[in-house]
């Protein structure tokens, strides 16, 4: 007692560990007051019962929230919600910064001498991004729906601006005034938090997660949390293995060596603790083993895996088929350092977190006053420019409309839709690829008339290249060996559909023998793609029950789409699954993967007409297997309906046509185990 009270400084840490506990304790009290208020909107507004709450998927909550607008109007403003209105209302704010990154207004990126470009974005940063312009006082927003009329007119434009650039200052004041009690209650929560973790899996700092700037970078517009989080999680794994297969000789000859001196020392010391017990009362033998024994577990994670394959393109493609964005330059360069630095800023090491962590007290109020005080004009004129009123609704981001017509980019096989201005275009084709993914996954949405104009041509445009692919069950037939190759370890129906895509170009292009010898030319990833898409379709419409409401879902069917020899062996126990809400997300994620594939495919031909084979495959052919610029096959013209999630209904006589898919079904037996004898 007389030791803690001759110290201010121990004095000063306990105090600020009591208010941090205090804190805690409020927060998660207030936490299960909000929750029990919501579990009784679901149990008495919802009608799902109390023992089925984990049970409901999103789109059933979804559908009984918009059933019961039309019963007891929660919204006076509207008759009937629409799933866009419910995603507008939980999103409004996400959407907004989910724009600003898109369209580098934050200031995340900085070029420091000796170390280069770097990306900061910590939790600190973007609370106070948030408190500015959402909720805090003096904020843009006069509440949660609306955002003040002043930053509509542009007429006080510049009055606005430098408002806005003396609250900045003032935030990175006060920010630099309270740096010292945040950096320790930075300090505590990270030392209450991965202490414990620290010790019990050393290895864990060494491990990867996807970074703030990542998740707002790779979030679509109008994707809800758990969505984005089951997208990046089936991401991690081909994220991991392109970031590991980065093995430098020297760091693991290095590491190789440490870790077997520490691995001795530790042996050492394990067999005398075994031998006499008393030697754990020697002082510091239990901090010597510890620290050992952190020593071996990082030196481990540096030194690569013996059986890994080097095959940066086909790993980053991979990554491509979950995150859906990645910047042009990183095409066909996924073997260079270069690509593989800017990966690592949206795929951080975990340890790189807890640090940005640890400094953001110290660098949040810099950032404020000297970088982001000067984008106040540009911010203004941004929330001026990109908020629309809706109805029901309030304010939104205009680019969470997805309106291709408006924020369409030309090169993003929206050429001839869009009116759009340089300024107005989403960059990386964000629009394209977020109304691709709603139109997925809510397939009861009926898109606007530009919208549904858009998504069309998008059909035509696969059943185009589908019509220059080899057949589906080509395709698919190789799942097995593209799962060996791609070291899928999942084995399931849509992570074969992704594997037989994403290596059946190599195999042509590499001369490989396939099942399939009726297709000698090289395939593209994008007529892959494609045709797997329209078979997909078709199968579909041929195993729709009969009456089955035109806007039902893709994989709703009680029977699966990949029916007979177009499965693997290890895939046959699918077909006895009935179509649950589960499974059918699951497909419904992998046709999404397919669409970012394909138009990310299609957007690099475009750009650049030098290359008219697939970006990825490319530098992997032969010379005598490659074409010349200008060879490249005519597509047909004419449309083809293509069924993909809530889109309109097929001609009937499209309907009525068989695909190589279905054909493949009823072909005899016999085939199959003449190709594999073969």
């Amino acid at each position: 007692m007389c030791r803690i009270q001759e110290s201010g400084w121990i004095i000063f840490l306990l105090v600020m560990a009591a208010i941090f506990w205090l804190y805690r304790l409020i927060k998660m009290f207030c936490n299960l007051l909000g929750y029990w208020e919501i579990r009784k909107f679901y149990i008495r507004a919802l009608k799902i019962p109390s023992e089925e709450l984990c049970n409901f998927s999103w789109q059933e909550v979804q559908a009984r929230l918009i059933s019961l607008q039309r019963e007891q109007p929660m919204c006076v403003h509207k008759k009937e919600l629409t799933e866009l209105d419910i995603y507008h209302r939980i999103l409004r704010f996400k959407n907004y910064m989910v724009a600003m990154v898109n369209k580098s207004l934050l200031p995340v990126h900085f070029r420091l001498p000796l170390v280069g470009e770097v990306t900061f974005l910590s939790q600190g940063l973007k609370y106070n991004l948030e408190l500015l312009f959402f909720w805090g006082p003096g904020s843009l927003f006069q509440n949660k729906w609306n955002l003040q009329p002043k930053y509509k007119r542009q007429g006080q434009r510049l009055e606005l601006a430098q408002e806005l650039s003396r609250t900045i200052v003032l935030l990175g004041l006060a920010n630099l005034f309270l740096c010292p009690f945040i950096l320790v209650w930075q300090i505590l929560y990270a030392f209450f938090s991965y202490t414990e973790v620290i010790k019990r899996e050393p290895g864990s700092l060494g491990a990867r997660r996807w970074s703030l700037y990542g998740r707002l970078y790779l979030r679509h517009f109008n994707e809800l949390t758990h969505e984005l989080q089951a997208r990046l999680s089936r991401g991690y794994k081909p994220a991991t293995k392109y970031m590991n297969s980065f093995a430098s000789p020297l760091l693991a000859i290095a590491a190789k060596n440490l870790g077997f001196f520490a691995g001795s020392l530790l042996a050492v010391l394990i067999a005398l603790t075994v031998y006499d017990e008393d030697v754990l009362t020697v002082q510091h033998i239990l901090t010597a083993i510890t620290v050992l024994g952190v020593l071996v577990t990082i030196a481990r994670s540096f030194i690569p895996d013996e059986h890994m394959v080097w095959c940066p393109e086909q790993l980053l493609q991979c990554v491509l088929a979950h995150i859906h964005y990645m910047p042009d330059h990183w095409q066909g360069h996924a073997h260079k350092l270069e690509t593989r630095d800017e990966l690592a800023q949206l795929f951080q090491y975990k340890a790189v977190f807890i640090l940005e962590e640890l400094l953001s007290p110290i660098i949040t109020p810099f950032i404020l006053i000297f970088s982001l005080r000067h984008k106040s004009l540009e911010i203004i004129d941004f929330f001026r420019n990109f908020s629309v009123e809706v109805v029901g609704v309030g304010d939104i981001c205009s680019f969470a409309q997805m309106d291709i017509r408006k924020h369409g980019n030309p090169q993003w096989m929206s050429e001839g839709q869009t009116q759009a201005s340089v300024y107005q275009q989403a960059e990386n084709g964000k629009t394209e690829l977020s109304l691709m993914h709603f139109a997925i996954t809510n397939p009861q949405w009926h898109p606007p008339l530009e919208s549904s104009v858009f998504i069309g041509h998008v059909k035509e445009k696969v059943h185009q290249d589908a019509a220059n692919a080899p057949p589906a069950q080509q395709i698919l037939c190789e799942a097995p060996i593209c799962s060996s190759i791609l070291s899928n370890e999942s084995g399931t129906a849509p992570d074969n559909l992704l594997a037989s895509v994403l290596v059946h170009p190599v195999l042509t292009a590499s001369g490989l023998p396939t099942r399939d010898r009726r297709f000698a030319q090289p395939t593209t990833t994008a007529s892959a793609a494609a045709s797997v898409l329209a078979s997909l379709s078709a199968s579909q419409i041929s195993s729709r029950p009969q009456g089955l409401h035109s806007n039902s879902s893709l994989y709703n069917s009680e029977r699966t789409v990949l029916q007979h020899s177009t499965l693997s062996p290890s895939d046959s126990q699918i077909q006895s699954i009935s179509r649950s809400s589960l499974l059918a997300s699951e497909f419904a994620s992998a046709e999404m993967s397919l669409h970012a594939i394909y138009m990310h495919e299609v957007h690099q031909n475009q750009s650049s007409s030098q290359r008219p084979l697939g970006m990825w495959q490319a530098a992997d052919m032969s010379p005598h297997q490659r074409q010349p610029p200008g060879s490249r096959s005519t597509h047909r013209s004419g449309y083809q309906g293509l069924h993909l999630g809530g889109w309109e209904e097929e001609d009937q006589q499209e309907a009525e046509e068989r695909t190589p898919l279905q054909a493949a079904s009823a072909a005899p037996s016999t085939s199959s185990s003449a190709s594999s004898s073969s």
